[in-house]
């Protein structure tokens, strides 16, 4: 995908005058002891009054003229209460992510391309920003831990990374959780999803059979375990387990927990495992891992193994290579655990997996579903497909077998609902 150069879409103003507005506006509001972040609609008043105020003296007192006024205020706006600069582009929302790879370099992702873009920073800007940025998570970034991950107020996640880590410059970048579905049919309105596939994974939630969701980043794994939850039961209790929060579960009884960074002295972490633990003494009715990436599969496993309906996200390029992977990563918790253990324990407990991809014009879509079944032969789990792209349709497959256990405990036949035959 080619690199263009876009603008902001922000009319030019009289940087000069902007910024003596805005440490105007920054006097007032730390006179008042207002909170920018907490305090939107009182800092927005002050700004509206001291850009009319300073357009007025301007006249008078031979100080720099603005050009628009409402750009004007708006760029005041996100500079004292915003995220600056970057501002334009997190309102976007066409925009899916934004990354600085240097103060000159500020890139941003539309439909799956980069886009260079019109915004040039100084290596201050960036450092004040990710301040900002970090301020709410409570997390830290310093030469002792050069790495952080963060939720932003709305919910888009921030990575940082900064020298000696990186060559010379910080390194930012902030993915914007854009929800373009919330509901399976909305996959299907947009493309993703088949109707008979959608229909299917409904009922396969419903019915409680765990599900596995898999696919390269930006693939839109996080969007369909929401679509999918949205199949639970709206009186069951729901607890997610995330690195930082991203799921929103649209149910009523939902807990969600995410990690934490270890403090100054290095202590206080909390990983995955731990909270996947936690989660099983808050009467789970269901447990969702936003995303596996290493020893705490074993933990989810154990959880879905004791009957606790689950599901989960995994990186992996198709869906037979997210079963070799959820099989692998238990090993990382130790000497102790082996694959004996590991791969019929997945077999009984993974029932679905459902694979997604983003093709190159951004577009995604889920490309296979397949079934576990319980039985291991020469180290591997059986699987049939049973839902497949064919002519850039998700069909069922010829030979896909439907049936489950857990449909049948649920009095459920997918074959007559979805009106096919065995």
């Amino acid at each position: 995908m080619g690199i263009v150069l876009v603008p902001t879409f922000r009319r030019e103003v009289n940087v000069d005058g902007q910024r003596i507005i805005e440490d105007e506006v920054r006097e007032r509001v730390r006179q008042r002891g207002l909170d920018p972040a907490e305090h939107v609609a009182e800092v927005r008043s002050i700004v509206d009054l001291a850009v009319r105020d300073y357009d007025e003296r301007s006249l008078l007192e031979g100080l720099p003229r603005l050009g628009h006024l409402d750009e004007t205020g708006r760029a005041v706006f996100d500079a004292v209460a915003g995220f600056g600069p970057l501002q334009p582009l997190l309102d976007d929302p066409e925009v899916e992510e934004i990354w600085i790879n240097s103060p000159s370099e500020v890139f941003a992702a539309r439909d799956g391309g980069s886009e260079l873009t019109s915004i040039r920073l100084d290596a201050a800007q960036v450092r004040l920003l990710v301040e900002r940025m970090l301020k709410s998570s409570g997390r830290r970034l310093d030469l002792s831990s050069p790495f952080v991950d963060a939720a932003l107020p709305d919910g888009s996640r921030l990575h940082v990374v900064i020298p000696d880590i990186t060559r010379k410059h910080w390194s930012v970048n902030i993915r914007k959780f854009i929800a373009r579905a919330t509901r399976l049919d909305q996959l299907v309105e947009l493309g993703s999803l088949s109707r008979h596939a959608a229909d299917f994974l409904h009922l396969a939630v419903g019915a409680g059979l765990n599900v596995l969701v898999s696919g390269a980043t930006q693939a839109g794994k996080t969007t369909l375990l929401n679509c999918l939850a949205s199949g639970i039961g709206s009186r069951e209790r729901v607890i997610t387990v995330e690195e930082i929060f991203e799921l929103k579960i649209p149910l009523r009884d939902v807990v969600a927990m995410q990690c934490r960074q270890s403090n100054l002295e290095g202590h206080g972490e909390i990983d995955m495992r731990r909270i996947v633990k936690e989660a099983l003494r808050m009467r789970p009715d269901r447990i969702i891992v936003g995303e596996v990436r290493e020893a705490e599969a074993l933990d989810m496993l154990i959880a879905m193994n004791a009957g606790l309906p689950g599901m989960a996200s995994v990186h992996a390029n198709s869906a037979r290579d997210a079963v070799t992977k959820i099989c692998t990563l238990p090993l990382l918790a130790g000497e102790n655990i082996n694959s004996n253990f590991v791969l019929p324990t997945v077999a009984s407990c993974i029932d679905l997996v459902v694979h997604c991809e983003r093709k190159a014009t951004g577009r995604r879509e889920v490309s296979e579903i397949i079934k576990l079944g319980r039985r291991v032969e020469n180290g591997v789990i059986e699987s049939s497909t049973i839902f497949r792209r064919d002519e850039g349709e998700l069909r069922i497959a010829p030979s896909a077998d439907l049936s489950h256990e857990k449909f049948e405990n649920s009095g459920i036949d997918p074959t007559i609902l979805l009106g096919v035959g065995r």
